[in-house]
């Protein structure tokens, strides 16, 4: 019978593994529903270890929304290190969830959510380990959908071949709909098989099926053209937009994890979207238009989660949470609530320019003062003018003057590596900055031990952002300019005690490079790097950069294409790009002309404070940028609905929170930020288990993807 639990055959094997806690579920708010109860069944995966995803707040948004529907059952399942993933082969046990320990290839639909291209290798291990073919075409009607989710999924060009369907944009809506076929179709007895189901799918608007449309190209390796091969599926698909956050208040009872996460905290989305149009920023451009959710349901969200887990610690997530246009009296109104209950308040997300020493007085509020991380991007002010990052160094100084001057102590500044039009000076400048940022923080603080850590991430251009055509600096030219910056810093004896060098080599960001732009034929390499070992992709102690090279060579050289083709090469205005049949809302007219706004070093202005300058979003989607101010208070506490009977079972079980200490915490951008400290890197990365670090920026992400 199907759904059943494997746990019996499960349990002998996990005193062989690390962690074993990991695979056993039962967190705080986890739910288990009857099998035979529901009529559609979804298993959701982040393909990343379980102290990476559990927190993933994309993910637990949809389970918690589709587990809410009476008729419906959404179960958990994450990356299985390969310790167990060779006693499950060894045993015969395939890919499970953590909730009921069900098979994978028991549900209907496999969703997968995907917040960087570094996971697509850890995709196919468990659709190995569950029993579902590889290759989409090769399903039979028993086999569950496929369907990718997530930031990467915007360009879903190179797992074509292993999807059956990809969601773009937000999912909340979208998963709902997707239900409501599939329910329809098994009701009606599954007329027409899987291509059926698809078909209603794609004419509903709701998934990009990739079957659906058909790649050519031309004889010097570029894509001619990308065209349906259906007459009753739109020529484009395009993003969903989830319009009023307020109507959407979840996660309503956010998971308690038993084991050890990269984020133990509860975490409230206050706002979806970016207008500060910093170029190199997929994030930013793909989420648009802002959408802010209001005070009243902001401290309503954050009442609900704290009773229904017991977290002592608040953050406030955005990708640029400082921009909320009521984060002021959202932050003093947090802090007058729970000052006597001492809840850690953090606003993990900021800008220098956007930085109020009132604002973080008020998260730090009786409690200690941790550093501040600030993301300048680039090295000198006419890279800064490149990116759109419009911050000068006199802006940076004059905030951390600020700040130690009101009793912090520890700055960390983030750049990249490798933006276009780079040079060694603007990667040398770095340096001065650093210098300039130590020598304010003593004048200001009248200390010397003031402490700067700068931490340097490669730049990897991404799709649907005004850099998509942009050659990648080959990693030679990224570690030789990160190699002059350390000899540069170390030989300073006036800071080189005070500033700490963190950065990672620059080999992983060039495979991300060829995931995030590559087309159909990448598929074949991701194969090839899977079968020859490739697991983990994204942690330093499992990646190897030689693998993916003779993949690359033994796949794509044959095709007159290569590794550089798709990373180093510089494309050109009218080339068909490998995403340009899925539409973001962009207008790909304006991201040419914002990259030529680029090269002449022209700032652009954030279209929140500004006459719309047309980058095509809000006619294209029917949407509008919604912010405040409402002129609401956070108070009194506006109840969020029940929703699911979890939920009000846990606000009672757990009416008084447990609390500590508060602590002040890094201000840190959730999404253009990797914070490195000794090592291991900050939001969403987290240590490996054998000690190793992740590289990629899998971090909780403002959206929900399905």
């Amino acid at each position: 019978m199907s759904g059943q639990s494997l746990f019996a055959r499960l349990e002998p094997l996990l005193p062989r593994v690390r962690r074993p806690v990991q695979y056993v579920g039962g967190e705080g708010n986890s739910i288990v529903k009857p099998w035979d109860a529901a009529v559609v069944r979804w298993a959701l995966m982040y393909p990343d270890a379980y102290e990476v995803g559990l927190p993933n707040q994309g993910l637990q948004i949809l389970y918690e929304i589709l587990n809410e529907q009476p008729d419906v059952l959404a179960e958990r399942t994450y990356s299985v290190w390969p310790d167990l993933e060779a006693l499950l082969r060894e045993h015969g046990l395939p890919q499970f969830t953590v909730d009921g320990h069900r098979p994978v290839g028991d549900f209907d639909v496999f969703g997968v959510s995907f917040s960087t291209e570094l996971g697509y290798t850890n995709m196919l291990t468990a659709l190995d380990l569950a029993g579902i073919p590889l290759y989409a075409e090769r399903r039979g009607e028993s086999d569950p959908l496929v369907v990718a989710g997530g930031h990467a999924a915007f360009n879903p060009e190179p797992i074509a071949g292993f999807v059956d369907a990809v969601v773009l944009g937000d999912g909340e809506q979208a998963v709902l709909g997707i239900t409501d076929v599939i329910r329809v179709w098994k009701a009606a007895g599954a007329p027409g098989g899987r291509t059926e189901l698809l078909a209603r799918l794609a004419r509903r608007r709701l998934v990009y099926v990739p079957a659906f449309y058909d790649v050519t190209y031309r004889p010097d390796g570029r894509i001619q053209a990308v065209t349906a091969n259906r007459a009753d599926v739109p020529a484009r698909p395009s993003k969903h937009t989830l319009s009023d956050l307020d109507a959407w208040p979840y996660p309503k009872a956010p998971l308690v994890p038993l084991a050890e996460t990269v984020h133990e905290r509860l975490s409230v989305e206050i706002f979806r979207g970016c207008t500060r149009g910093c170029r190199f920023c997929q994030a930013g451009m793909i989420t648009r238009p802002v959408r802010e959710r209001n005070i009243s349901t902001v401290g309503a969200m954050i009442d609900v989660g704290l009773r229904a887990t017991g977290f002592n610690e608040v953050g406030l997530l955005s990708l640029s949470s400082a921009d909320h246009t009521e984060i002021g009296e959202i932050a003093t109104g947090l802090a007058d609530r729970y000052e006597n209950e001492k809840i850690s308040l953090s606003l993990p997300s900021t800008r220098v320019d956007a930085f109020n020493v009132t604002l973080a007085n008020e998260f730090s509020r009786n409690g200690r003062r941790s550093g501040l991380t600030f993301a300048p991007e680039g090295g000198s002010e006419r890279l800064r003018k490149v990116i759109n990052k419009m911050v000068s160094a006199e802006d940076l100084v004059r905030t951390v003057s600020t700040a130690y001057a009101h009793g912090w102590r520890q700055v960390k500044l983030y750049f990249m590596c490798g933006l276009p039009t780079e040079t060694d000076q603007d990667v040398l400048e770095i340096a001065d900055l650093a210098r300039e940022v130590i020598r304010a923080g003593r004048r200001a603080s009248g200390h010397r031990d003031i402490r700067c850590t700068v931490s340097i991430g490669g730049f990897v251009p991404k799709p649907h952002t005004p850099f998509q055509w942009v050659g990648q600096a080959s990693h030679e030219v990224t570690d030789a300019r990160l190699k002059l910056l350390r000899d540069t810093v170390r030989a300073d004896k006036e800071i080189a005690r005070a500033v700490g060098f963190r950065y990672h080599d620059g080999r992983p960001g060039i495979i991300e490079g060829l995931l995030a732009r590559g087309d159909r034929r990448v598929g074949a390499v991701i194969e090839r790097v899977w079968r020859e070992g490739g697991r983990f992709d994204g942690w330093n102690e499992h990646f190897s950069f030689e693998r993916w090279e003779s993949a690359c060579a033994a796949e794509l050289v044959p095709l007159g294409v290569s590794l550089d083709w798709f990373t180093t090469r510089e494309r050109d205005e009218r080339e068909v790009l490998a995403w340009d049949h899925l539409d973001a809302g962009l207008d790909r007219d304006w991201l040419w002309a914002d990259w030529q706004e680029s090269l002449r070093e022209t700032e652009l202005d954030d279209c929140r404070w500004t006459p719309c300058y047309d980058c095509g979003v809000c006619p294209t989607m029917g949407t509008d940028t919604q912010i405040g101010p409402t002129g609401r208070s956070l108070l009194p506490v506006v109840g969020v609905s029940a929703g699911s009977p979890m939920v009000a079972a846990a606000a009672v079980a757990a009416a008084t929170v447990q609390v500590v200490d508060v602590v002040g915490e890094d201000v840190v951008d959730a999404v253009d930020v990797v914070e490195v400290v000794d090592g291991a890197a900050g939001p969403g990365i987290g240590d490996g288990p054998a000690g190793g670090s992740r590289l990629d920026p899998a971090a909780v992400s403002s959206g929900t993807p399905a």
